[in-house]
């Protein structure tokens, strides 16, 4: 069981530091907005926080991981932390890695993983993690093999060589890095992690870390792209510690506690690295090492964890808020735990629906009495990741708040929305080895171009926040000129047809109406039928059941009126999930809507031609 800090419990409003904008009104009908507070001081790279916490706390847990919950937990120490990555790093200089050569790691979660790339960071050296899906679940490795080519890494970490022997083989001839598993299992050329780690300290270590600047790559972070080869963002130090002296600011709650965080969101993206991770190391927290994931055959280990470990802030996806919602249901004791001990919870990586917003609101309230504040923020791969902050209890989900001390936003007129811009020292310089593709991404002013719409919350009084409007490129007419709101509808769809949705894709481009391509949650098909396990999926989905709940879902949203763009008239079920090698889902559930229409183009078809028995319609 994790020992709870002994620091004052603080609730609501004095987590936080109160909202403030100042919003600009220029003459070419952009909206400019800024924080009035002064970004404070950061520190000059991500090592300084490790070298700080060694010192000043050195016996303090910061990492812990398990391969079993019914194991006891495996923890690393800021003391002993260092000390490895120093004895990795020389190893690391030995084999002259640089930004030409970096280290790639294709593993998930580790302690193991952790220290690897924060040897490289402390030597100048970029760490690029890569999904693990691109080795593990991928058939083709394109994408892989894409990333390898443009890196041309100079190492090659794998947590074991057994389980990713056929990315391995595929990338085999594409480069001459030396590849290092946590498990080599007698591989032939492959080092062992543990010899790596045992390298003896050099004092070429102390001269490197010296000449890290705030300039300096710190990793390559890949976008998972719906078309093409993915790119690498660049992420300086400035980027990674400005963004958390941001928050910190945002968020003062983290001076005064012993911070404890549980997390499964990956390092490969930059939520669970950037915000995550980071807010862990720059505070001096624990990070506990979540091996679950909001999947169904994944999610008990998450749930036995949390059991193990009340976090202080408790972060997940929608799709993790949705299972776990239904066990908070079913188990008095850890909703008690949960509810009385977490003192915030943090969405993002994609809108949280309405639906599962009040179901949580309503089970705290039930439970000890008050909602427990739930914030969210804003930003991308290239904000690294903080752009904006909700640092304040919104009225409802969505609210992605406003401008963190140092970034700048700026709203464009784009049609009937708002494009979003970003400017600060937490946004990229840019892409790696792709020029033109970097000036694309940035305007006139040098604001990076992100994509995705907002509108104000209120216009009069814009401390009150910015709404997610979906992103701008998604969005389409009806033949009647009716704009639709992909992003909301999409939320709106999910609430309306759960807990049967897991996620949907909008469709109806240059048709008469609406429709939807519905990624189904199998689990809750599976169960509103009664059919056992062994049902094929197919049954499941053309069950009865399955297909008048749908349709009531439908009637339902279309009841709550608005047009013919607020609703759809007929959904199609989906048999097969969502593809990583099509790039139509990333590890945090994200839904890339142009890469689902585009590669089940025929089921797109099925469905505006009213085709099978799958097809639901009002």
């Amino acid at each position: 069981m994790a020992a709870a800090d002994a620091t004052p419990r603080l609730q609501g409003a004095d987590l936080f530091a109160a909202p403030q904008t100042r919003l600009e009104r220029r003459a070419d009908g952009s909206i400019l907005l800024t924080s009035p507070v002064p970004l404070a001081p950061a520190a000059r790279c991500v090592g300084d926080w490790l070298e700080d916490w060694a010192r000043r706390r050195p016996d303090r847990v910061f990492l812990a991981e398990r391969a079993d919950p019914a194991q006891p937990w495996c923890t690393l120490s800021y003391g002993d932390a260092l000390r490895q990555v120093q004895a990795i790093a020389s190893w690391i200089l030995a084999q002259r890695l640089s930004a030409e050569r970096p280290l790639a790691i294709l593993s998930d979660n580790s302690i193991a993983h952790a220290l690897f790339a924060l040897a490289a960071m402390h030597v100048g050296v970029p760490a690029a993690a890569i999904s693990p899906a691109y080795s593990l679940v991928s058939k083709d490795f394109d994408k892989l093999k894409d990333m390898i080519r443009l890196l041309d890494p100079g190492a090659i970490y794998v947590a074991d060589t057994a389980a990713f022997a056929p990315a391995l083989a595929a990338i085999a001839p594409l480069h001459t890095a030396v590849v290092v598993a946590g498990a080599p299992r007698d591989a032939m050329g492959v080092r062992a992690f543990a010899d790596v780690a045992a390298t003896p300290p050099s004092g070429d270590v102390a001269r490197a870390f010296a000449q890290i600047g705030p300039d300096t790559i710190a990793k390559f972070l890949f976008t998972s792209g719906s078309t093409g080869a993915p790119k690498a963002v660049i992420n300086t130090q400035r980027m990674l510690t400005t963004s958390q002296a941001a928050k910190a600011q945002l968020w003062p709650f983290l001076n005064d506690v012993d911070l404890v965080l549980l997390d499964w969101l990956p390092w490969s993206h930059t939520f669970g690295a950037n915000h995550n991770f980071n807010m862990a190391l720059r505070n001096g927290g624990t990070l506990y090492i979540d091996g679950g994931k909001p999947l169904p055959n994944l999610f008990a280990t998450s749930l036995a964890n949390l059991r193990s470990v009340i976090p202080t802030v408790y972060f997940n996806v929608p799709r993790g808020f949705d299972m776990l919602i239904a066990a908070l249901r079913d188990d008095e004791a850890l909703r008690r735990r949960f509810f009385g001990e977490v003192r915030a919870v943090f969405y993002a990586g994609a809108a949280l629906p309405q639906n599962l917003w009040e179901a949580l609101e309503a089970l705290s309230i039930a439970t000890v009495g008050h909602a427990v504040p739930m914030v969210s923020a804003w930003g991308s791969t290239e904000t690294s990741p903080l752009a904006t902050d909700c640092h304040f209890q919104a009225a409802r989900s969505g609210n992605i708040g406003v401008p963190i001390p140092g970034t700048q936003i700026k709203l464009v007129p784009s049609g009937d929305k708002l494009e979003v811009r970003v400017r600060g020292p937490n946004v990229t310089p840019g892409y790696w080895k792709a020029p033109d593709i970097t000036a694309q991404a940035f305007d006139e002013e040098r604001f990076y171009r992100i994509g995705d719409a907002v509108r104000l919350a209120d216009p009069d009084r814009p401390e009150r926040g910015l709404f997610f409007d979906g992103r701008v490129s998604e969005d389409f007419k009806l033949t009647s000129g009716t704009w639709v709101n992909v992003g909301t509808l999409r939320l709106a769809g999910i609430a309306a047809l759960a807990p049967l949705a897991q996620d949907i894709v909008v469709c109806g481009h240059g048709r008469d109406d609406v429709r939807f391509l519905v990624f189904p949650n199998i689990a809750a098909c599976r169960a509103l039928t009664g059919l056992g396990d062994a049902s094929t999926v197919a049954d499941v989905l053309a069950h009865d059941a399955v297909c008048a709940a749908v349709r009531q879902g439908l009637s339902a949203l279309k009841a709550q009126g608005g047009g013919s763009s607020t609703f759809a008239t007929h959904a199609l079920l989906l048999h097969e999930p969502p593809s990583v090698d099509g790039g139509e889902i990333t590890d945090k559930g994200y839904i890339n809507q142009r890469a689902v229409l585009s590669r089940r183009a025929d089921r797109v078809q099925r469905l505006v031609e009213d085709g099978g028995p799958d097809c639901i319609s009002l």
